[in-house]
Order: structure tokens, then sequence, then C-alpha cells
């Protein structure tokens, strides 16, 4: 495999996103795009520049064909995306707010091929890869799909490459909360850089204090914590320091989906280049400001032209 700077991986699946407002039994026009947490992070750092492989599985379908084409053109090396003949790309539909609220959004990936990953895909070759960014999306999907997420974790710590985690936690793919904690603290704790929002981080410590919070991954040897607080902007610490980078301001929220994603983004991409902590986190608070203004789960991620023309603020 050629020599790339992050391996990504998990489930992209088609979206039809409601043209127009109001309950989506009742929405009669959808626009086709992409969606998935893991894919949104890989989408936004190629749009920077980095070289990313993408894992995953599509099903031998239209909608498989038109994730596999709408990642390629974004930049991404998908030539470890199986295609399956015998399960289906999941899909989702999304509905629309004018309000800024969260959208409505169903489901349908219950038997897609992407809950067929497993560590049947894993690679040794992949470990060359610099930097592997995971989320707790695959750990619920299967239990293939946790195995192969703790092989990749535990292959590229033994490879000596860095790893950074988003819970990213989807409670309705889990049998209970009580799994669903256990299992993403599990693969959270072997990465380096751990990426929680506030509740997501309460929920999983048992801790409410932001710092609190860090301090219960810094203990399980976790280098780095970053804490997403919403219109506060982002709570950071690790061994050396500890502080608030305030959120960038915007004029008017459109679409909050995807704004932990634009985050991610911002935060590994500045690491990645060498940033101090606090710079990193003010570039994921400018990218997530971007991306809720954006109507879509990845159309606000940036270009690296326009991120180099932006003065980013520093802590607060």
């Amino acid at each position: 495999m050629p020599e790339h700077d992050m391996l990504c991986f998990g489930e992209t699946m088609a979206m039809f996103v409601a043209e127009h407002t109001g309950d989506l039994a009742s929405v009669d026009a959808f626009t086709k795009r992409i969606a998935g947490a893991d894919s949104n992070v890989a989408i936004g750092l190629a749009r920077l520049g980095f070289k990313v492989c993408w894992l995953s599985r599509v099903g031998d379908d239209s909608l498989g064909r038109f994730v596999l084409a709408s990642l390629r053109q974004e930049g991404l090396d998908c030539s470890r995306v199986e295609v399956d003949a015998g399960q289906p790309t999941g899909f989702q539909l999304k509905g629309r707010c004018d309000d800024g609220s969260d959208p409505a959004v169903e489901y349908f990936r219950g038997h897609s091929a992407a809950r067929q990953l497993s560590t049947a895909q894993f690679d040794p070759a992949l470990l060359q890869a610099r930097h592997l960014h995971a989320t707790g999306i695959p750990l619920a999907l299967s239990a293939s799909c946790r195995e192969l997420s703790h092989a990749l974790v535990e292959g590229m710590r033994d490879a000596g490459r860095s790893i950074s985690f988003d819970p990213n936690l989807r409670p309705s793919l889990w049998p209970d909360p009580a799994s669903m904690i256990r299992e993403v603290n599990a693969l959270a704790c072997k990465a380096h850089w751990v990426l929680p929002g506030l509740e997501e981080g309460r929920l999983l410590t048992g801790q409410q204090a932001p710092a609190d919070i860090a301090e219960f991954y810094l203990d399980q040897g976790v280098e780095q914590v970053v804490i997403k607080l919403g219109g506060e902007g982002a709570y950071f610490r690790n061994a050396q320091s500890q502080g608030l980078v305030a959120a960038v301001p915007v004029a008017k929220v459109v679409d909050t989906v995807g704004a932990g994603d634009a985050f991610a983004v911002g935060v590994v991409s500045a690491l990645l280049e060498g940033c101090p902590l606090d710079d990193a986190v003010a570039r994921g608070n400018w990218c997530g400001s971007r991306a809720v203004q954006s109507r879509g789960d990845m159309e606000g991620l940036p270009r690296r032209h326009e991120l180099e023309a932006q003065r980013l603020p520093r802590t607060a």
C-alpha cells in the first residue's frame, strides 16, 4: 500500500436530505448526498491536503457506486473499500430545519455491507499510515466491526503511530448504555488524543466538569483530551497545560450535524502539523463554525487555502 498520512475506517451511507421542512412522511423532494462521521473526517483531512486511505465496505448497488464515486471525488484512496454482492449499502433520510435545531434522521443500515467489516480486512500494510482516526460508531455496528477497531488501534500503537478517537456515541445502535460505555471507553483509552463532547464525556466517565472528564482519560494513559462545549468553545488538557478556547461566533446556525466531525478535522490536522494543543483547538472551533453554517454533513469542511486565509483565535 502506498504510504498515507491518514487511515480512517467505518461506514459511509447514502443520505437523502429533505428539500423542505416538515415531517419526513410529507416530504416529496430529497437531495442525494453521502453521510458518515468517519468518512466526514476523512474527507475533511483530504481537503486540507492529507493523503487519506479509507477502509470500508459498500453494497454492489447504485447507492454503493454513488458513495464510492463521491469519496473518490474528494480525493480519498478507496482501494481498501470492498464491494459486497450480498448486502446493501446503508442509507438515511434527513429532515430539514431552518431554525438551527437538530434535524430528524432515520437510518436504514441494519443489514448494511459495512456491518460486515471484520479483521478479514486487516492488512499489516495499513499500519504504514502515519495516523489513525477512529470513532465509536464502528464499535456499535457489529461484533466483527469491534474486533477490527481494536485490531487497527492496537496495530497502530505497536507500530508507533498516533491515534485520535472521537466517541461519536450512537445509543440507538447499542443494546444498553452500560455496554456502550464499557466498549467505547475500552477503545478510547488506547488512543493518544480523545475528543468527546461534554455530554458524551459525562456519560462515559461519570464526571461532570470538563477538567474531571479529561483527568479520567489522562489517568488511563491518554496523552491529550479535548472536550467540545458547543457555543462555549472547547476545553483542552494534557500533562503540561489546560484551558478553554472560545467558540467562533456565527451569524446563523443552519445545520449542526457534522460540526463535531469538522472540529476533529481541525484538531487532528493541526496536531499532525506540530501545532500547540491550544492552537489545534482554535482550528477545531473554526472548522466547526464553518460546518454549522452549511447545510449537509460535510459541505462546510474547508479547503487548505480557506484555512490559511484565517487568523484563528487562541486561548481565551
